[in-house]
């Protein structure tokens, strides 16, 4: 059997805490379903991060860099509403495809809340970070107007609250939305 490196532990702690955490999000996931999950001690875990804050802070950001890795590929080469719609519908695929990743992002959006309600104002800038980055990977293909950056990041959220729900596609909220988001069983390529 290959020992697997101190890095390629850690990668396996994030991959297995973005798991976890879409499921219990930070207060419902204890580090040792995160340990277990990856086959290795609580005290191996916290050779690798300092705390529970640290593997669910890597999460995130990595649940964030994630969607600017898509968005970027969905609009290479292409500007304004052809770049918006690519981003759409790479979107919309995502969390259809890996209803995960919109559970980790839902999960972060109400840890970081309650972290703000607690005065854990650090933890709060560090997600708002990742996330003003991913704000502007979506405005450099829609050529920075802030109008349409808002619009697409706004139906982002509603498509994200309807596909929390359980809204299925064929449902009528969905009628005015992009429409990769409304497909019926099949998304737009």
């Amino acid at each position: 059997m290959v020992r697997m490196s101190a890095e390629e532990r850690r990668e396996s702690v994030i991959r297995a805490a973005m798991g976890e955490f879409a499921r219990g999000g930070y207060h419902g996931t204890s580090t040792e379903a995160i340990a277990k999950r990856v086959g290795v001690s609580q005290p191996y875990l916290f050779r690798l991060f300092p705390n529970k804050q640290a593997i669910f802070l890597a999460a995130a950001a990595r649940c964030l860099e994630g969607m600017q890795q898509l968005f970027n590929e969905a609009a290479e080469g292409l500007e304004g509403h052809e770049a918006l719609a690519a981003m759409a519908n790479a979107y919309a695929r995502l969390i259809t495809e890996d209803p995960e990743k919109l559970q980790l992002q839902l999960q972060v959006y109400v840890t970081v809340a309650a972290a703000e309600a607690a005065g854990e104002h650090e933890f709060g800038e560090m997600v708002r970070a990742g996330w003003m980055e991913l704000w502007d990977t979506v405005g450099v293909p829609l050529g920075g107007d802030i109008g349409q950056t808002t619009s697409f990041m706004a139906h982002g959220m509603l498509i994200n609250t309807l596909a929390a729900m359980g809204f299925p596609p064929e449902h009528r909220v969905w009628e005015a939305l992009y429409p990769s988001a409304r497909a019926k069983g099949r998304l737009e390529k």
